[in-house]
Parts: C-alpha cells; structure tokens; sequence
C-alpha cells in the first residue's frame, strides 16, 4: 500500500505565491510519471502539470509561465511552484504519482488533495 499527502495550501491573496508538497510513503520500488491535478467547484478535475522520471515537465496552457513543478524521488515527493495566483487558480489540489511497488505492480496514486484559495 502506497499513501500521498499533500500540504502548502490555503488562503493567499491575487498575485501571491504558495508551495504544494506532497510525499508518498509505503511499498515503493520506483517512481514514474508524478503530477498535480485540481478541482474546482462544479468543474471536473484536471490536469495542471506533470513531471517524468527523466524530469521532463509538462503545464497545462492555464499555468505556463507561473507554475513550476518539480521532484526528488530520495525524499519520494514531488512539489508545485505557484506564482502570480488568480482567483481562478482557486481548487483543490490533487498530487498523483505512478508508482513500482515493491510487488513489482505498476499503480497509480492519488493524495486526497489540499485546498488553495486565492482572494482578496
């Protein structure tokens, strides 16, 4: 069994910054592709950026240019950068990580997400 768990959200203002974090713990070999996800209210969930193991990124069109996201398979995490914030950034934030278990399974995994809030 494999747990995530994000934390860095919460209430900031237009223009202001915050740092998601999220770490995975239990059986894991190896990681694969990691990424973030969010939700906003009556909207489907949807994808803000993701990162490979060769540490190639991808950002959805909505974020280039301000959000940043990055890994460290040692410390099993991975992070979301997020600048210039919008009130439309306003979700809850999902990290999801592929994961080799030591069982040698190919899984996928989500955290149970972190709110952010952007308003003033």
């Amino acid at each position: 069994q494999v747990q995530l768990v994000e934390s860095g959200g919460g209430l900031v203002q237009p223009g202001g910054s915050l740092r998601l974090s999220c770490a995975a713990s239990g059986r894991i070999f190896s990681f694969n592709t990691m990424g973030w996800y969010r939700q906003a209210p009556g909207k489907e969930r949807e994808l803000v950026a993701s990162i490979g193991s060769g540490r190639s990124a991808n950002y959805a069109d909505f974020v280039k240019g301000r959000f940043t996201i990055s890994r460290d398979n040692a410390k099993k995490s991975v992070y979301l950068q997020m600048n210039s914030l919008k009130p439309e950034d306003t979700a809850v934030y999902y990290c999801n990580m592929g994961v080799l278990t030591t069982d040698l399974y190919d899984m996928d995994y989500w955290g149970k997400g972190t709110l952010v809030t952007v308003s003033s």
